[in-house]
């Protein structure tokens, strides 16, 4: 809880005269206006203020450097200008996460009194940007003291001293906004006399206010502020008060439990079983396997203390499993004849150090499955690697209508103390980024040595000294990753478009042509047809659901069910009753059509067989368009920034894998404009695909990698990439 108390009593050292003024908490500045409008004890004279704060674009190993520009709320805040001032690229407003972690507020109470509560750790990379509007006239500035039910009025001196009282603030701004062109105010609707609301008031209404709750920010304008309000606003996810961390909601966790649902008969068909092992890792056995670990140690999260007392020794909480399951492996594997030894796991895993929390995509902890299992020889756990791959593959593209890639990782990609790492590879057209769906790893024999996993060799001769053999091992992990590749790939400025088969309500059935006139016996007629539509999807399998709130008008809730994905809508009206027939909307290409009630049974199913497929065609059609083949490396850097994936000839080295990121960044490409809307990282190999371009086929000894010269072994993808 924020210190109000103490901000009030340092401003009055600096000249504030008058108690803060409450009111009702806000949101925005309409609000707060609205709020000011019917308080007492104000200012004859006063401005209301937005104190916006922006992150620049930088490399994830650098510490946040975050912008906090404070402006007339009139002024319009350019971030090209800003970045212009400040030398800075790519100015972009901040997330929940970095006003929680750095400043230790929230949107809706951010002000300049928040640069007091920042650590000493991030206040030295603040930089302060100060309209100098505000800082001319008699005016007192309306600032919230760090939370938004309350405000305070001060002058301009007042303001520049509370800004160089901050200790270690050292970036200081004040910024002409003028020259930047002012938004033209939104003209107020003339007054109406006071009548009694039409059903056409109404829906307006109604639209109005879902103008607030729907998605904001167009896909095309800022795609990571657009995903994190498509995962919010559709009740996927809700914020939760440990940075990092993520409530999975119950249209989530329904969408991971078909995939557990399928994925789990998968591998039980391949003669997998389940367990459970403890989540605390000791020290000891988790330093075992340095050259594993050394990838996940900046991200072990370590419990060192129980209540008040200092444990022994550290736990980590696991990253992955692999430590923690193998040594047990050696207890339980005496001989060839307890091979195959094959377990896997549905749990979560917490992984802690990074700056720039995504929803589904990168969070501190997230629920996957880890598949861990042992085999006497190579070619048995090198089958299981490559049909857990399938499976994969199959939840991708049969229940999310994801399109991927199978392949292998390159040497430098491939996972720390495996021997071959298989995966699929997703693709996000609207960023031209590919995503890691899903990894399974070929150990060999690494881990085995390790955690001493012999049997004897069933070929030597009985006796003491029997010959001993390092048992070959496969490990494999799908995670809630997979949501956030699917709402990326299908979800558009309307909301969460959801596949039918991973849909918790697959129809949403609306009551629509009720007004003032309808009476009473026609209203509940159309609501017992919903009901009855409901009951008999349900009989057939159908998830279906009848919206018969009666405070929400029929485009409100269009509205509400197309935010949160609903694939089908079904309309049901006077009308319609007498018609003996239903409107159907598809959510993802909005196509209506009319069917015949009592045709639903078997028209409604189909429509979703056929919307399922049709998600996957259009998707595939797309990454297949945007996958090209590039001979030449004068091509390669133009085709990744026309948001393309690139197959290219290549050698398979780990120093040109290195040399083709460098070059392919854009900081170092001096003859190219930047683009603040693409992004700037170089390219990484994503896979050595299975399926191999044909035309042209790589020749040995004549094909050459286009980087390097050397000769090339494989096609790889290489992209950019989340």
């Amino acid at each position: 809880m924020a210190d109000t108390s103490a901000l009030v009593s340092k401003l009055s050292s600096l000249g504030l005269k008058d108690s803060p003024v409450e009111h009702a908490a806000v949101e925005n500045n309409e609000q707060w206006a609205e709020a000011l409008a019917t308080a007492s004890g104000l200012p004859s004279n006063y401005v209301l203020t937005k104190t916006l704060v922006f992150k620049p674009k930088q490399p994830k190993s650098e510490p946040i450097a975050p912008i906090v520009v404070v402006i007339k709320e009139t002024t319009t805040a350019s971030s090209k200008a800003i970045g212009t001032e400040l030398k800075l690229k790519d100015l972009r407003l901040a997330n929940e996460d970095v006003l929680k972690d750095v400043f230790q507020t929230a949107r809706g109470s951010v002000s300049p009194f928040a640069l007091g509560q920042v650590p000493q750790e991030h206040i030295g990379n603040v930089r302060v940007v100060i309209d100098k509007a505000l800082l001319t006239g008699d005016a007192q500035i309306a600032f919230h003291p760090l939370n938004s039910s309350q405000t305070v009025f001060v002058d301009s001196a007042a303001l520049k001293a509370y800004i160089a009282s901050v200790e270690g603030l050292q970036h200081v701004v004040e910024m002409d906004f003028t020259a930047e062109p002012a938004a033209a105010p939104v003209p107020k609707p003339a007054a109406k006399p006071a009548a009694k609301k039409s059903s056409a008031a109404a829906k307006t209404e109604d639209t109005a206010g879902l103008n607030k709750l729907g998605i904001q920010t167009p896909k095309s304008v800022d795609f990571s502020e657009w995903y994190t309000e498509v995962v919010l606003k559709s009740e996927l996810l809700s914020r939760y008060d440990v940075s990092g961390c993520y409530i999975v909601r119950p249209r989530a966790y329904f969408v991971w439990q078909q995939i557990q649902e399928f994925f789990d008969a998968g591998i039980k068909g391949m003669g997998v079983k389940n367990c459970y092992f403890p989540m605390f890792v000791s020290s000891q056995v988790l330093e075992r396997e340095k050259d594993h670990i050394e990838g996940f140690a900046p991200e072990v999260a370590w419990v060192t203390r129980a209540g008040s007392k200092e444990l022994n020794e550290p736990l980590a909480i696991r990253p992955t499993s692999e430590t923690v399951m193998y040594p047990y492996f050696g207890d339980w594997i005496r001989s060839h004849r307890d091979l195959p030894l094959r377990l896997n796991q549905w749990c979560s895993v917490v992984r802690w150090e990074f700056k720039n929390p995504q929803p589904f995509l990168r969070t501190r902890e997230f629920l996957w499955q880890e598949g861990h299992c042992a085999y006497f020889g190579k070619e048995q756990a090198m089958r299981e690697t490559l049909e857990v791959l399938t499976l994969y593959r199959r939840v991708y593209e049969e229940l999310l209508a994801v399109p991927v890639i199978e392949g292998e990782k390159s040497e430098k990609e491939k996972f720390a103390g495996g021997v071959t790492t298989t995966t699929v590879e997703g693709f996000i057209p609207d960023t031209g980024r590919g995503i890691q769906g899903g990894t399974s790893h070929y150990l060999g024999q690494n881990f085995s040595k390790m955690f001493n996993v012999v049997v004897e060799d069933p070929a030597s001769e009985a006796g003491a000294d029997r010959a001993k053999l390092y048992v070959h091992q496969a490990s494999w992990g799908l995670s809630t990753r997979t949501i956030g590749v699917m709402v990326m790939l299908h979800s558009d400025d309307k909301g969460l478009v959801l596949p039918p088969r991973v849909a918790e309500t697959q129809v949403i059935i609306v009551p629509c042509g009720v007004n003032a006139k309808t009476t009473s016996e026609q209203r509940a007629a159309i609501n017992d047809a919903c009901l009855s539509v409901e009951a008999r999807l349900r009989i057939v399998g159908v998830r279906a659901e009848a919206d018969l709130r009666d405070d929400k008008t029929p485009a409100f809730k269009f509205n509400h069910w197309e935010l949160r994905g609903v694939p089908i809508r079904i309309e049901i009206g006077p009308k319609d009753l007498e018609s003996h027939i239903v409107t159907t909307i598809r959510r993802d290409t909005g196509a209506r059509d009319a069917v015949q009630t009592d045709a639903l049974e078997t028209t409604v199913p189909l429509m979703m067989v056929t919307m399922q497929a049709e998600m996957l065609a259009r998707a595939r059609k797309i990454m297949d368009e945007r996958v090209k083949i590039v001979l030449e490396w004068a091509d390669f850097v133009p085709a990744l920034n026309s948001k393309c994936l690139a197959l290219i000839p290549w050698c398979e080295r780990e120093v040109c894998e290195e040399q083709i990121k460098k070059r392919s960044t854009r900081d170092v490409m001096a003859d190219e404009p930047e683009n603040e809307r693409e992004p700037s990282m170089g390219a990484k190999s994503l896979c050595l695909p299975y399926k191999q371009p044909e035309n042209p086929p790589i020749v040995p000894g004549q094909t050459k990698c286009i980087q390097c010269g050397e000769d090339a072994k494989r096609y790889a993808l290489f992209g950019r990439s989340y």
